[in-house]
């Protein structure tokens, strides 16, 4: 009667593997879950709250050759990360401001037949010093100097 006792395995041994593989399942599966919200979420995490992207320190920018802008004209020109607005008034008037509009930061544009700034987003219109002349927005435009240097035209910022 002994040999058969031994030759048989212990009552708790099959319930306490199936429960050993359950569990191993289990954490598996958990653990796929898991990985797989955070592949979901992390991007989610970084778009809502993007890396802080300083200025690149532009203090002066070429903004092209005097021959290249009319009289009563103007063009976006890069200045660091932001754009600004060139705008040649007559043969030897030159402004230059800040192309963000103080409302809601949209590209203004210089519209030469009313020889005025404006902004597309709400209608917002500058006057040619920068000043607020209608619309939504909130106050004036950044002046920018702009200066000649032989055929040059070179934007830099106001001291």
């Amino acid at each position: 009667m002994q040999r058969n006792e031994r030759s048989q395995p212990a009552a708790g041994t099959d319930s306490e593997t199936n429960q050993n593989r359950r569990t191993l399942i289990s954490w598996l599966l958990g653990g796929g879950v898991a990985a797989s919200l955070a592949s979901f979420f992390y991007p989610v995490a970084r778009f809502l709250d993007p890396p802080q992207v300083t200025e690149a320190a532009v203090n002066e920018v070429a903004a092209g050759k005097v021959q290249d802008l009319k009289p009563n004209s103007g063009k976006i020109v890069r200045f660091g990360n932001k754009p600004a607005l060139l705008v040649r008034v007559n043969d030897t008037e030159w402004k230059a401001f800040s192309a963000v509009c103080t409302h809601l930061n949209c590209t203004v544009q210089y519209q030469e037949a009313r020889k005025e700034i404006w902004c597309a987003c709400h209608n917002g219109t500058y006057d040619l010093d920068g000043r607020v002349a209608s619309g939504p927005p909130p106050k004036a435009l950044e002046e920018l100097a702009v200066k000649v240097r032989g055929d040059e035209v070179v934007i830099s910022r106001r001291v």
